[in-house]
């Protein structure tokens, strides 16, 4: 009798903790087990489910990456630009003198060009914008509209004149703005939002979510020459979602769908020995980007049917279907 009294209570403690355990996880982890239970959540997600850090009144440092080595503008500030931008919009179509900065880094490449062996020019510094995932009934709460930007202001305390306005506001103008041809776009203010943007666009919910990941702690933000590893791997499907981090009190992912396009992971390994697991997207027909196109400057091609892949940073997300359902 007694040792059945231990086993019911070991079970019953078991039981307690589990469910400790599952109330102590935020929103958007138990919505991300309920609906993708067999995908494996990437670094560049679990870093902002921290609960203590989803209040957004607490996630107003929306400005960290300004000034981390970008080019500057004619008037020597910071130009920050967000490498989704230079990708994909038209804003960055003809590239100024200080954007051509980026010639001597390979933000753009070719598809030979990972190749094992080959070496590249690339910087993949640790996430500074580390703003908060809400759950998606918080993100609801709070208007997101440029027509509703005071309120907005008002809401996170800041100054219609001040830097972190302009910030929230051109975020809120690139998710308004219509997308690029062939482009399915779409701002997710929450996890839970991005997972039914990604999973709908991808027609299943046996996915893959991959971010790019630097292996060692000892990242920096300074520039290295990186060495191409044995073990290219190309991603199934040729549609793909990319989820791209915004500068915003809280996290905010410009997500979009785009085909035709190929999605690889290559093993990187710098001249400071850092290890990278780098994800790779090239776009398989470039004939409706616009000729001035930052790419075609650096790699010296024109539009057409020549790959041109890119990296993506450590803060975004490509969602691929799983081998299993391509």
């Amino acid at each position: 009798m007694g040792f059945h009294l231990q086993l019911i209570f070991a079970l019953l403690s078991l039981a307690a903790v589990a469910l400790a355990n599952h109330a102590a996880q935020p929103a958007p982890q138990l919505y991300w087990n309920s609906v993708l239970p067999n995908t494996q959540m990437p670094r560049a997600i679990s870093e902002l489910l921290h609960p203590d850090s989803t209040n957004e009144e607490k996630s107003t440092n929306i400005m960290n990456a300004v000034g981390n080595g970008k080019p500057t503008d004619h008037k020597g500030k910071p130009e920050n630009i967000p490498l989704a931008l230079i990708f994909y919009n038209k804003r960055y179509d003809h590239p100024t003198d200080n954007q051509l900065h980026y010639k001597n880094v390979a933000i753009f490449f070719l598809e030979k060009d990972m190749r094992p062996g080959a070496t590249t020019n690339f910087q993949f510094p640790r996430n500074s914008n580390t703003a908060a995932f809400l759950s998606r009934e918080s993100a609801q709460s709070i208007p997101f509209s440029s027509n509703k930007l005071s309120e907005i202001f008002n809401h996170f305390s800041v100054k219609p004149t001040s830097v972190e306005a302009k910030t929230i506001k051109q975020t809120i103008e690139e998710c308004e703005a219509p997308g690029v041809k062939g482009e399915e776009k779409y701002c997710a203010t929450s996890l839970e939002s991005m997972v039914d943007f990604s999973t709908s666009k991808l027609r299943t919910r046996n996915v893959q979510a991959i971010s790019t990941e630097v292996l060692e702690k000892g990242a920096t933000m300074s520039m290295h020459k990186y060495t191409t590893m044995p073990g290219l791997k190309k991603l199934a499907g040729d549609k793909v979602v990319v989820c791209h981090k915004q500068n915003y009190p809280y996290a905010v992912f410009y997500c979009h769908a785009i085909k035709p396009i190929a999605a690889y992971v290559l093993s990187l390994k710098g001249d400071d020995g850092v290890k990278v697991k780098a994800v790779a997207i090239c776009h398989l027909d470039t004939s409706e980007w616009n000729p001035m196109h930052l790419a075609f400057q650096i790699l010296k091609v024109k539009p057409g049917k020549i790959p041109i892949c890119h990296f993506l940073p450590t803060d975004h997300i490509v969602w691929v279907p799983n081998h299993k359902s391509a």
